[in-house]
């Protein structure tokens, strides 16, 4: 049986939802607001526990929301409010007519499950949340099989990212760790660090991308840390023709996982 209709802006349960807009009440409770249908799905694919789903039946339109409203009627934790109180829940301004509040994901690198020659996507010390989201979502696109953040500025969760991720994150392995925990787990699982790097001499495509390869990136404003300096890390470069030294995070992302995608399609050559 689902619960009574929510009309008031002042219930408990909404007010609760509200708090969540704010990290520190995300991480005290491990909860975070999914604001979109497709977003929702593919939270519900991944296997994430729903906490509360705030359904406004008048606005369902899309067939993403009306497929969320079909998987959900019903459950326990399903509450049908009014179009005021979905957008004052809401995290953005889009409204599908479904906000969903889930269980934070909480994964460490111990956790992680890899293939024989697995693809691997680091990006340190990440401050935006749509910038971590964009790269969520090129990494699902270009199959990796995991992404670590490395001493990030923001939580792996925020709604922000997930909505930028349009609801990859749910779809891929995603862990937070300290840059120099992240090192050496790579180092004892043989997987080669290629850190992307403005002042490297050698290009990206000049780089072997197939076996077990992490792409290392950083933020836009500080670049990567020392502790990427050390000598296991092999520096790569995107080559720059204009006035920028360098591209957006998840652009360089893109442009160095499709390069990998493509070398990893083609047979590998014989070892002597």
């Amino acid at each position: 049986m689902t619960l009574p209709a929510i009309t008031s802006l002042t219930n408990p349960r909404v007010k609760a939802a509200v708090r969540l807009r704010d990290r520190r009440a995300r991480e005290e409770t491990g909860l975070t607001i999914v604001d979109g249908a497709r977003e929702i799905l593919r939270a519900l694919d991944g296997g994430v526990r729903v906490e509360t789903a705030f359904i406004a039946s008048d606005l369902l339109r899309s067939p993403d929301a009306l497929s969320v409203d079909a998987r959900l009627h019903g459950w326990p934790a399903t509450i049908e409010v009014s179009p005021a109180v979905l957008a004052k829940v809401a995290f953005g301004e889009r409204s599908d007519g479904v906000v969903a509040i889930v269980e934070t994901p909480s994964l460490a690198l111990a956790d992680l499950v890899l293939p024989d020659d697995p693809l691997v996507v680091v990006v340190e010390g990440v401050e935006k949340p749509g910038n971590l989201g964009a790269v969520l979502r090129s990494a699902d696109a270009a199959g990796v099989n995991a992404v670590i953040a490395a001493d990030p500025r923001t939580d792996l969760f925020n709604p922000n990212a997930i909505r930028a991720s349009i609801g990859t994150i749910f779809a891929l392995p995603v862990v937070a760790a300290t840059s120099a925990d992240v090192l050496a787990w790579l180092t004892e699982r043989g997987i080669r660090p290629l850190a992307t790097v403005v002042e490297a001499t050698t290009r990206y495509t000049d780089v072997d991308l197939r076996g077990p390869v992490a792409i290392v990136l950083g933020s836009e404003a500080g670049g990567l840390s020392d502790a990427w300096r050390a000598p296991e890390v092999s520096p790569i470069a995107i080559p720059m023709r204009g006035l920028a030294d360098s591209l957006n995070v998840s652009i360089a992302a893109a442009v160095v996982l499709f390069e990998a995608v493509r070398q990893r399609a083609e047979p590998a050559e014989p070892r002597h």
